[in-house]
């Protein structure tokens, strides 16, 4: 289940940054040439490069792949997560789909909902004593 929690996050992760960086692409020389540097009306009024770095690049997408990733690695370790990491994201995914709708961030509740399951089988299992 912790796997496949993790596997679910990457995905959403990387689909959120491939789905939003192909149309934006156009705007990548403006990024290196410094658009984004000093941006003359302030954060107030973003330009569209600004505004596709931050859809983008500045985006949740590599951050909750990360948090994909790392859950991925601590299912290969054999640990389970806590609880507080499939809340953290379920509530954060929550606060999206309030503010933005329509949007899939509600669909960050799969892969947390299995996380904070998988966590509270955990502490009930009674750990047991390592051999001597």
């Amino acid at each position: 289940m912790v796997k496949w929690a993790g596997r679910i996050i990457v995905f959403l992760g990387l689909l959120h940054l491939v789905t939003t960086a192909l149309p934006n692409l156009g705007h990548v020389p403006s990024w290196l040439a410094g658009e984004l540097w000093f941006p003359r009306h302030g954060i107030a009024e973003l330009t569209p490069a600004t505004g596709a770095f931050w859809l983008t690049l500045g985006s949740f997408a590599v951050p909750l792949s990360l948090v994909g990733a790392l859950v991925l690695a601590m299912d290969r370790r054999g640990v389970v997560p806590p609880a507080f990491t499939g809340w953290t994201v379920g509530l954060w995914g929550t606060a999206g789909a309030l503010l933005l709708e329509p949007s899939p961030f509600i669909v960050v509740w799969v892969p947390a909902a299995m996380l904070i399951t998988a966590a509270r089988r955990t502490a009930r299992t009674p750990e047991t004593a390592p051999a001597a």
